[in-house]
This record gives structure tokens, C-alpha cells and sequence, in this order.
């Protein structure tokens, strides 16, 4: 019997999904709050700042420099504790992407007009205050950047499916967090893909001190390159979810901000040495 594989990854804190919008969360001007993939003039570097609301949004698949208003590589965490952290308005600002996340729920997601909110105040479908909503503290930028997660990959033994096991500390306490997938054709201009969850259910809720585990089991999450209709899990990101809601099928009705925040992922693009079998 061949041995299960087994892979550790260190997840990394970000506010970001694909680059446009900047960020999945803004600060109390409506700027952009990025952990994340930060482009400039001929680079991308991973960094921390501030970027202009006004930065500008290139067609899908293309890339222009962020209009950076603050670097905040080396800001102090009494700095950090300054800038609170809210959710996108909708229709989601600078953004370019191409989807609707949740076809089949909310068809018409991008028609939705929202003010932005606190990010532990967001807006919740038929919330009744008698429902018994956890209180949550306003979360700043010092609260997001606590997070830590572990990522192992474990392969069956018929390579035939993958099991991923996660395990958190200091993300937000109290709070409803999913897990979803993003897979090489979902950021491809050419055959785009809609992102989903790594598993169904793909849930789980922090205690008081922001800990928690998951797991979920895939079959053949990473075919060969060489099937044609190959579309490998390239990473994987952990949303808070502001609206303490899961979607089954979808990773949230507006996505980028709008419902759901990434709050960990890898920061490139990885498993290029794991390979399942259909």
C-alpha cells in the first residue's frame, strides 16, 4: 500500500482576493485597506498599505499601479489599532471581475445598492435584533493582523482525493468564517471559472479567543496539467464573513467585499508538486 503524502503550508494574512477590487475591506474614507499583492511601475511586491479609492481599474486581466496613499510596512501597532476596518459598498468600487458568485441566489448581485458598514456590524439578510446577534468589538487593522493558520494536505492512498485540514488562532472571535478554493481558471480571462467553496459545508465559527479547526475532502482537487480540461486548486482562502451567513454552493452572493473578506490565503499561487488522479 503506498504511504499517504502529506504537505504543510503557513497561510498568510491578507485582505485581498484578485486585485481589483484593491482590497476586501476600506477604511472610514472609503480607501482601500491592503494586505497583499501591491502593483507598481514594473513590480508586484507583497506589502501593507493604504490605497486611494481612486486608483485606477484596468479591463479584467490587466494590471495598472495602485495609486498608494500610505505604506504600512512599518506602522506600529498603535497606528494599525487607528484604522478600523468597514465592508465595501455595492455595487462593489474598482472592480473588475467578471462574476456572478452565487448565479442560482442572487442573479442580480451587481444591481444591489449598499451603504459600507463597521465590518462587526455589517448587514445581515432578515436580522431581527430579538434574533440574539454576538456582540463583536470594532475590528481594526491590529485585530486582522493577529491571524495565523496551518494548511496540511494529506493525498489517500489511491491519490484519488485530498484531505485538508486547517487550524487557526487569533482570527476574529465569535465570528462565522468559510474556507473556499481558487482554481487556475478562475482568474483566467479566457475560460474564466466561478470560485467555490473547499468543501460543503464549508464552515466553521471561532471561540472567544479566535481558534478554530476545519477540514474538507476533495475528490482529485489536483489533476495533471496535461487534461486539457485540468482546473487544479492553486490556493485556498479564509473569509470572514461579515454577513455571518454561508451560501452552499457559492462563496458568498456578492463576494469582494461586498459579504465575504479574505482574511488568510497562501501568497502564491502553490501545490505544483501534488498531483490526483479522476
Amino acid at each position: 500500500m503506498e504511504i499517504n503524502k502529506t504537505y504543510i503550508y503557513e497561510l498568510s494574512i491578507t485582505t485581498q482576493g484578485p486585485l481589483y477590487p484593491p482590497s476586501e475591506v476600506i477604511d472610514k474614507n472609503g480607501d482601500f485597506v491592503v494586505i497583499g499583492t501591491l502593483p507598481q511601475e514594473g513590480e508586484r511586491n507583497w506589502g501593507m498599505a493604504i490605497v486611494d479609492k481612486k486608483t485606477p481599474v484596468p479591463t479584467f486581466g490587466y494590471v495598472e499601479p495602485y495609486l498608494i496613499k500610505k505604506d504600512l510596512s512599518n506602522a506600529s501597532i498603535k497606528e494599525l489599532s487607528d484604522i478600523e476596518l468597514f465592508t465595501l459598498p455595492l455595487p462593489l468600487p474598482s472592480n473588475n471581475y467578471p462574476m456572478v458568485f452565487a448565479p442560482e441566489q442572487c442573479p442580480n448581485a451587481g444591481e444591489v445598492v449598499r451603504d459600507s458598514c463597521s465590518l462587526n456590524q455589517a448587514y445581515i439578510s432578515d436580522y431581527r435584533e430579538s434574533d440574539g446577534r454576538r456582540k463583536i468589538n470594532k475590528i481594526t487593522l491590529a485585530d486582522w493582523v493577529k491571524a495565523e493558520g496551518t494548511l496540511t494536505v494529506t493525498v489517500a492512498d489511491n491519490s484519488r482525493s485530498a484531505r485538508f485540514d486547517f487550524v487557526f488562532s487569533h482570527l476574529i472571535p465569535n465570528s462565522l468564517y468559510t474556507v473556499m478554493s481558487l482554481r487556475e481558471n478562475d482568474l483566467n480571462p479566457a475560460m474564466l471559472s466561478r470560485p467555490g467553496p473547499l468543501g460543503i459545508p464549508n464552515v466553521f465559527v471561532t471561540d472567544e479567543h479566535g481558534s478554530a479547526s476545519y477540514w474538507a475532502i476533495l475528490d482529485n482537487p489536483f489533476p495533471s496539467n496535461v487534461d486539457e480540461d485540468a482546473n487544479r486548486i492553486i490556493n485556498v482562502v479564509v473569509l470572514f464573513m461579515s454577513s455571518q451567513q454561508s451560501y452552499g454552493g457559492a462563496i458568498g452572493l456578492y463576494g469582494l467585499g461586498g459579504d465575504i473578506h479574505a482574511h488568510l490565503k497562501l501568497k502564491k499561487s502553490d501545490f505544483h508538486d501534488i498531483t490526483t488522479l479522476g
